[in-house]
């Protein structure tokens, strides 16, 4: 079993349900309660695991976490207690791709973005996305590996590499390659 936890995080809409799939695909139990159902927007499943949203308050869903995969939005890992070690995979998009899924995303739930614009919505995530790296290279107890989605789609052979020694070289890397489909990269910028 691996002495860490591996955490999949980056911006809602990022990749992190894709870089999740792959790491199952790969050999690696994932940590999830199945409660959001695949959708349109995700049509092979989000990967949450609601405790992980609550872990400032009860982060004993972690002892039993090792050595598996868990997928938190980037503002949740400021809530893990620094006496283990993760390993991250930072899922990073191009922002008018993540805006644009946004936006999709929230229409179809019948929601708008509270009128904030793409320009200001950017500039939000950006300067939360800054304060977040500040903070994370001071935390010894945090690993962080960056994932390129744009790049994982069109060439995902040399990242699943990255990701694989990165995490141990534990993984199936041509399973992990084989889940990844271009055809669900729908929303560009």
């Amino acid at each position: 079993m691996n002495p860490f936890v591996t955490i999949v995080s980056g911006l809602p809409r990022s990749g992190t349900s894709m870089m999740m799939r792959m790491l199952e695909a790969g050999g690696m139990p994932v940590v999830t309660d199945a409660i959001r159902e695949a959708d349109v927007d995700n049509p092979r499943g989000y990967y949450e695991f609601e405790p992980a949203k609550k872990t400032k308050d009860d982060p004993s869903w972690l002892d039993s976490a090792h050595g598996k995969a868990v997928k938190m939005v980037y503002q949740l890992l400021y809530d893990l207690p620094g006496d283990r070690h993760y390993r991250v995979l930072f899922m990073r998009r191009s922002m008018p791709e993540v805006l644009a899924s946004q936006k999709k995303m929230l229409a179809r739930l019948g929601r708008d973005a509270g009128g904030i614009s793409d320009e200001k919505m950017a500039a939000l995530f950006q300067a939360q996305l800054s304060k977040f790296e500040a903070w994370a290279v001071q935390q010894p107890h945090l690993s962080i590996l960056e994932v390129d989605y744009n790049r994982m789609v069109s060439d995902p052979v040399p990242l699943a590499s990255q990701v694989n020694q990165f995490l141990g070289g534990i993984l199936d890397e041509g399973k992990m390659v084989a889940v990844v489909e271009p055809d669900l990269y729908r929303n560009r910028g």
